[in-house]
């Protein structure tokens, strides 16, 4: 039985786009009250960048949270940027604030009583071997992801190649997440980069199975599901055969500062409950 429906703060702020920009507060009341069961907190400035959130804060955020009744379905950094964040990078020393940050992201991640921390694994430089960066992405992701066990965390890799240029596709990302040895490493994938790459979004489904820990749910474009070209019934229907029981989170609307959050968040919740009444 799916956990439930969760919503990306993305778009009411943080990554890439910084406008339109909403307080944390702010974003989990309107959730709340759109009929969310969860919220998947992107890692960045004002929400959730970890430097910027004192003890008291976070109490006070765990506090409202549990108030609306939201879960907190997952979180995950922002990746590029000034600070980078990229884990493949050929500069031991990004590679070292990388896991720094990561890590924190996770203890916050427990703090919040969230049990998913996504895995962004890089992206090769120029003038780096491929396999080179593979292996630095890796030796990050163990590193994390044996900190994040201590605390009940799960790190999933997804497969980012409408962004970057490493794990590109389902079996890039259970290769990664095998090569761990961890069991608290898994798979997820997001349905706009299935699409990017011209694949079918459901055939990701079948292919991760019982490895599949989190979906993104975000159509062409990054529109709301059912407003552009992909097949929801068919990505439903496949999640219903492997029994998926973990959250799916919407990922929409934040490619672009003209973007209204509440439309997306609203039409997104309003379009997946009616297909999961009629599907499951």
């Amino acid at each position: 039985m799916m956990k439930g429906i969760s919503f990306n703060t993305w778009v009411y702020s943080g990554f890439p786009v910084w406008v339109p920009s909403y307080p944390l507060e702010e974003v989990i009341s309107r959730l709340s009250s759109f009929g969310y069961d969860a919220i998947e907190i992107g890692c960045a400035s004002p929400h959730a960048w970890p430097d910027y959130l004192s003890q008291e804060r976070r109490g006070e955020i765990l506090k409202l949270l549990k108030e609306k009744n939201l879960k907190v379905s997952s979180m995950l950094p922002a990746p590029g940027g000034g600070p980078g964040m990229n884990p493949s990078s050929p500069l031991k020393e990004e590679r070292k604030y990388t896991i720094s940050h990561y890590k924190e992201v996770v203890r916050l991640a427990h703090e919040w009583e969230c049990p998913t921390v996504m895995w962004i694994a890089g992206w090769v430089v120029y003038g780096t071997a491929q396999k080179d960066a593979w292996n630095y992405s890796l030796e990050g992701l163990i590193d994390i992801a044996e900190y994040a066990k201590d605390l009940g965390v799960t790190l999933v890799v997804e497969p980012t190649p409408a962004d970057s240029n490493l794990i590109e596709t389902a079996d890039d990302a259970l290769l990664l997440a095998e090569q761990t040895g961890m069991d608290n490493v898994k798979v997820m994938f997001d349905t706009f980069h299935a699409l990017y790459r011209n694949e079918v979004p459901s055939d990701y489904v079948y292919r991760m199975k019982d490895k599949l820990h989190h979906v993104h749910i975000s159509d062409s474009d990054r529109l709301p599901p059912g407003q552009g070209r992909c097949d929801f019934d068919a990505v439903l229907k496949a999640l219903k055969d492997i029994n998926y029981d973990g959250y799916l989170a919407m990922e929409v609307g934040f490619h672009s500062r003209q973007s209204e959050p509440d439309w997306y968040a609203k039409t997104s919740i309003n379009f997946l409950k009616q297909k999961i009444s009629e599907i499951f």
